[in-house]
Parts: C-alpha cells; sequence; structure tokens
C-alpha cells in the first residue's frame, strides 16, 4: 500500500512575522522589516506589522521613494512658510522644539529651521545610553557651531540601567529607552513651556511604515500621548509591576512616559515631519550638517555596514541593529543600503554585495563598555540572541552555526 508524503510543516514565525520571506525587486529590504511601533505598548506578546511589497515586487518605501520624484517641493515649502509664519515669535521667545542628540538629522533640523526660515528654535536631548566620544563632540559641536540653545535631559540612570536590561531580557531590544525619550521629551516639554510646535525629522514611511503615513505632515498622536497608564509597558513590564516587583517609584519612571493627551490638548500641541515640506536626502543632510553645524562622522567603518556617518552618537546604536538581524534577518547593511537605493546613490547589485559582506557583523567594539554599563553578563547576553531567532528565518548548519534560511544573495540555507 502506498501513502502520500505528508506536507511538509514550516517552521514557526516569531512576533506575528510573514512566514514566507520575500524581498523586495528594488532595494534589498525584506518583507520582515517591522514598521514602527507605539514603544510603550510593546511586550513579548505584540504582533508586529511589517513592510509591505506588492504584487509587482516592490516595497512601500520604494514606492514613497517613487512618489517623492512627483511632488512639487516648491509648493511643499509654501505649505511650510505658512504653517511657520503662525508660530514665528519677533519677541525672542522660543516658537518651535527640535528634537535630536546632535546627529545629523537634527543639526540639519534646526540650522534650516532658525538660519533659512527665521525660526526660533529650543533644541531638546534625551541624551544617549552611552555617549561615543564623536558622539558627545557632534553634540557639542551642534549647540557651539551651530548656535542653539538646549535642554539635554538627564533622567535616573538606575531606572535606565534596569528599563534597558528588561528590554533586552524580554523584548531583546536594547535601544527601546531611548527611544522612549527620542519620541516622548519634545512634545512633553512643548506641552509644559508652551511651545506648540515641534519638528522632526524625515518620515519612518520613507523606511518602510505604511505609505498612507505620508498623507500629512503631523506624527501620530498614539506615538507620544496615552490616556491611561495602565495601559503602558517600559522594557516590556507593565507599570504596576515595575513598581511592585523591581521597586521603582512612578517618579523614577515619569521620565520614560510619554505626554498624557489632556495636557498635549491644552496647548495644541502639533508634531510635524520636516520632511513632509523640505525633500529629504540623508547624504545631502549630512553634507549640510557638516557644513554649518561641525559635524564629524565616524573616524572608522560602523561594524554590520559599510557607512560612517549613520546613528553613532550612541555604544549602543551598533548593538541594536545587530539584534534586529537576529530578530528580523535584516541588518544594518541592509538597512543603508536600501536607502542609498531609493535615493540613486547604489545599484542593487553593489547593495547586495555589501549586504553580503557586513550584514550581521557582531558589533564587538563597545560590547563590553555596554555588558559593564548594564551590569549584565555578555555570555547571558548571548544565550538571549539564540532565544529570539525566529525558526523561519534562522536553521543551523552542518557545523552547528546560525544561518539565515533565506537572504537577498539567494545562498540562504534553504534558497
Amino acid at each position: 500500500m502506498e501513502f502520500e508524503d505528508s506536507p511538509k510543516q514550516k517552521p514557526e514565525a516569531f512576533f506575528g512575522l510573514p512566514i514566507d520571506v520575500r524581498f523586495c525587486r528594488r532595494c534589498v529590504m525584506s518583507n520582515q522589516r517591522p514598521s514602527s511601533a507605539v514603544e510603550f505598548m510593546h511586550t513579548r506578546e505584540s504582533k508586529k506589522a511589517t513592510l509591505a511589497i506588492d504584487s509587482e515586487g516592490v516595497c512601500d518605501a520604494c514606492r514613497v521613494a517613487e512618489e517623492k520624484e512627483k511632488i512639487d517641493w516648491n509648493q511643499r515649502e509654501e505649505s511650510l512658510l505658512r504653517l511657520l509664519d503662525q508660530y514665528r515669535r519677533s519677541d525672542g521667545h522660543y516658537d518651535c522644539i527640535v528634537p535630536g542628540s546632535g546627529g545629523k538629522d537634527s543639526a540639519y533640523q534646526a540650522h534650516i529651521l532658525k538660519y533659512k526660515y527665521g525660526m526660533n528654535p529650543l533644541t531638546v536631548t534625551w541624551p544617549p545610553i552611552l555617549y561615543t566620544d564623536y558622539g558627545y563632540e557632534n553634540w557639542i559641536n551642534w549647540i557651539d557651531v551651530g548656535g542653539f540653545d538646549n535642554i539635554s535631559f538627564r533622567r535616573s540612570g538606575k531606572a535606565m540601567k534596569l528599563l534597558t536590561r528588561l528590554s533586552i531580557e524580554n523584548l531583546f531590544h536594547p535601544f527601546q529607552t531611548f527611544i522612549l525619550g527620542q519620541k516622548n521629551l519634545g512634545p512633553k516639554l512643548a506641552a509644559k513651556l508652551g511651545i506648540p510646535l515641534v519638528f522632526y525629522g524625515e518620515n519612518e514611511a520613507e523606511y518602510g511604515n505604511p505609505i498612507a503615513d505620508t498623507a500629512t505632515s503631523l506624527r501620530s498622536k498614539s506615538f507620544h500621548t496615552y490616556k491611561s497608564i495602565d495601559d503602558i509597558y517600559l522594557g516590556g513590564v507593565s507599570i504596576s509591576e515595575l513598581r511592585t516587583r523591581y521597586g521603582l517609584r512612578l517618579n523614577d519612571l515619569t521620565a520614560f512616559l510619554p505626554a498624557e493627551d489632556t495636557d498635549l490638548a491644552k496647548t495644541n500641541v502639533q508634531v510635524h515631519y520636516l520632511g513632509y515640506y523640505l525633500r529629504w536626502t540623508p547624504q545631502e543632510v549630512y553634507y549640510y550638517a557638516v557644513e554649518n553645524c561641525g559635524f564629524k562622522a565616524r573616524p572608522f567603518r560602523t561594524q554590520g555596514t559599510y557607512s560612517k556617518y549613520n546613528s553613532i552618537d550612541d555604544k549602543i546604536d551598533d548593538l541594536h541593529y545587530w539584534t534586529t538581524f537576529v530578530k528580523f534577518g535584516i541588518g544594518r547593511a541592509t538597512y543603508d543600503a536600501s536607502q542609498e537605493i531609493r535615493n540613486r546613490h547604489l545599484t542593487r547589485d553593489e547593495a547586495v554585495g555589501l549586504v553580503s559582506k557586513f550584514d550581521g557583523e557582531f558589533p564587538d567594539r563597545y560590547f563590553r563598555d555596554i555588558m559593564q554599563y548594564l551590569e549584565m553578563d555578555c555570555e547571558r547576553f548571548m544565550l538571549l540572541s539564540d532565544k529570539f531567532r525566529s525558526p523561519h528565518l534562522w536553521a543551523k548548519d552542518t557545523d552547528g552555526s546560525w544561518q539565515l534560511r533565506h537572504n537577498v544573495m539567494g545562498t540562504g540555507l534553504d534558497d
């Protein structure tokens, strides 16, 4: 008697990721890239919305780049001028807030708003978890060379370390505490200081969030406001558990929380993407920041990629991108190369070669510094990395080494 072979069961996909891995035909990004999440609602069980790739094999981020070619940027600038005219002050007081750490993007935003458009920006900084030497120098140059007033907010070190450790243990997301501050500090200070206009840089849709997000210049309030503290999780842990189990007071946690929606409503704080009004090209933004704010690139190549000037302020940046490689199969070279394809600075073949060479390179330069600061065992971190490898993305080869089942080169274990 003959029996039909039973269908092969597909490996489990963690985080709600698509079980079938697809790569964009234009760039080198895959459909495993998660869209931006509301960080303070992120738990172990959270399911990810991911990058859409259409029937022609082109991803949303590449479609956004395509649409940018059709935009009348002179008309967009006129819209910006009308907006700024509503808020610009002539009495010497601040009329807008630019959050940033002195990287190329925040340097560009603050400088062009002040010196081209006549605004009076207050710059605000949620400092990196661990400054790099050149990151700190760039922050100083942003303020001193660029010529800006700045509030740098030093949060509780005890809370920062604990929440960062918990974000690694529960989410394998070492960058969460920085993202929380980066997204929340500007709107919160705007409400408290009575400065109702906040500017961030480019819309996340340029990197893979849904195309519909580009329809407005306004950032969704869901990213920086809350209604009930019972809905908030930091490091994947509820506020009540952080207080009862970990001994943190509510005062220790306040800095990491978003603004209450009623506080922003009272002052009608608006949070805009400057990249909606001005065409945003990372390489050109970099050159502008060098020329006008004394920005300096890294003196060496960033581990995990080929570039030297993007996300270099924090020692933990490099480790963050390595964790995205573990969780989603997407390393830092994939992020950088995809964006440069969309800006016509790389061909896809060139990008594939760069991804093959650099994606997944372990960032050991600052690794021990980070673990020492967090009081975390290096071996513990590496054991956690294995727990967060989704079976549909990873398998071990005959030598017992982890390999991607699928990659953009077509050389994965299952390709």
